[in-house]
């Protein structure tokens, strides 16, 4: 395993030296979700044209008044010039994912090896900028993860200008501080099982990285690996991920009336079981409501393996899946429930608590991970921002979310309700969205 604790972040911030700092430094700087989802679209919608549209939800953070047009030009640039290595194809190839050696199949490697990502649109609307990606769904999918991560770090190495050495290394001293803390907590319970999933928007990748070294040194097996590919690789522990709303969304929007429309969430997890099996069957239930999904759900779906929970209150949403389980005869110890939405440790304890004792739990732990700078300066500037990047559109046709928190929907209002009458969402409760 390649580990190196011994890195100074704090100097390699101060000390800018190259023409270009990379913030992404290859084609797998990304989530192992998105990957999976990549090659399923290439083997079932590799025409089928998509926008993806960059979305500041922290509004009152000016992202163009931080960070200079060039130097964001300058790192979609760059990323636009990486290609696959042979180490990391060879690494795709024979390396062993969920426990097979054949996730990806050499039609997959041998496209993703000739990829190069797809011209982006960058412009500045007032104080954010609005950064979109049109064109085939395989190919600009793939820009999700890095521009999040670009516009995250750009917008931390901004705030860290400001800083003098010996404040960035007091700085980083006290995130380490924070970090082994809360790994310390989860430590003390029995049973926990943690990943990182923390890429999208981490303080940095060196940070992402050092944050998964203390994870592994602090939980030993109780961790269960991290959704980067590329630090995966890099310190030999799993790659982690199934699919995200995308898929849904995208497939819904393509829906040619309303029937097929109510069915679309249903043939996404039809045509991934064809795809993929075993640990990869886990339901993401709440992109149209996780109560109205699971009561309409066909029968095959019983017997998946876990379901991820994402928006709306977790204690509730995984009550529902305990119940829609119970209900259809499952063995819940064969079952997984898997929490991901805006965890830190005081959610992940209580969250623990409230189900392990009944149902497998794992969580994924995200940008409070992998970017907690919050009081460490003055004004808050470190605290994280909530950045998405959603497929806007598929074939020229608005996507739509709903979501279990209604401060999560995203798509035209009309389209919504038009969506919430069609899925049967009626009342939902508002959550705060952390992150």
């Amino acid at each position: 395993m390649t580990y190196s604790p011994n890195i100074d972040i704090a100097a390699r911030v101060y000390n800018h030296s190259w023409k270009i700092d990379p913030v992404v430094r290859s084609l797998i700087d990304t989530d192992f979700y998105k990957l999976l989802m990549c090659q399923f679209i290439l083997l079932k919608h590799p025409k089928t044209e998509v926008k993806f549209k960059l979305i500041n939800r922290s509004y009152q953070v000016p992202l163009a008044q931080l960070i200079d047009r060039k130097e964001l030009e300058d790192q979609l640039d760059h990323i636009r010039t990486l290609r696959l290595s042979k180490g990391e194809s060879t690494w795709l190839r024979g390396n062993m994912f969920y426990g097979t050696r054949s996730m990806f199949s050499p039609d997959f490697i041998d496209w993703f090896e000739n990829l190069r990502l797809p011209p982006y649109q960058l412009e500045v609307k007032g104080d954010q900028f609005e950064l979109s990606f049109v064109g085939y769904w395989p190919e600009v999918m793939l820009w999700e993860i890095p521009a999040l991560a670009v516009l995250t770090e750009l917008r931390s190495r901004a705030v860290l200008r400001q800083l003098g050495r010996f404040d960035l290394q007091v700085l980083y001293a006290r995130g380490m501080t924070r970090i082994w803390e809360k790994i310390s907590q989860l430590n003390q319970l029995e049973a926990i099982n943690i990943a990182d999933f923390g890429t999208r928007r981490r303080h940095s990748y060196l940070w992402q990285e050092w944050c998964v070294q203390a994870l592994l040194a602090g939980l030993g097996n109780k961790f269960l690996g991290t959704s980067n590919c590329l630090i995966a690789k890099r310190l030999e522990v799993e790659a982690i991920g199934t699919n995200a709303h995308e898929l849904p969304m995208v497939y819904c929007a393509l829906a040619e009336n309303n029937d097929t429309l109510a069915q679309a969430p249903y043939k996404v997890l039809e045509d991934w079981q064809q795809v993929y099996g075993g640990n990869l069957k886990v339901i993401l239930a709440d992109t149209y409501g996780t109560q109205q999904l699971l009561s309409n759900a066909p029968s095959w779906l019983h017997d998946w393996k876990g379901i991820r929970i994402d928006s709306g209150v977790p204690e509730e949403m995984g009550e529902i899946a305990i119940q829609w389980w119970k209900q259809n005869n499952q063995n819940l110890e064969d079952k997984l429930l898997i929490f991901s939405d805006g965890l830190d440790v005081d959610k992940i304890i209580l969250l623990y608590n409230q189900f392990s004792k009944r149902v497998k739990v794992s969580f994924g732990w995200g940008t409070l991970l992998t970017n907690d700078f919050r009081g460490f300066l003055d004004d808050d500037e470190l605290a994280p921002i909530s950045l998405v990047c959603k497929a806007i559109s598929a074939e020229g046709k608005p996507t739509v979310k709903i979501s279990d928190n209604p401060l999560k929907a995203s798509g035209p209002p009309e389209l919504i309700d038009h969506y919430k009458s069609i899925f049967g969402v009626k009342n939902q409760k508002v959550q705060e969205v952390i992150v």
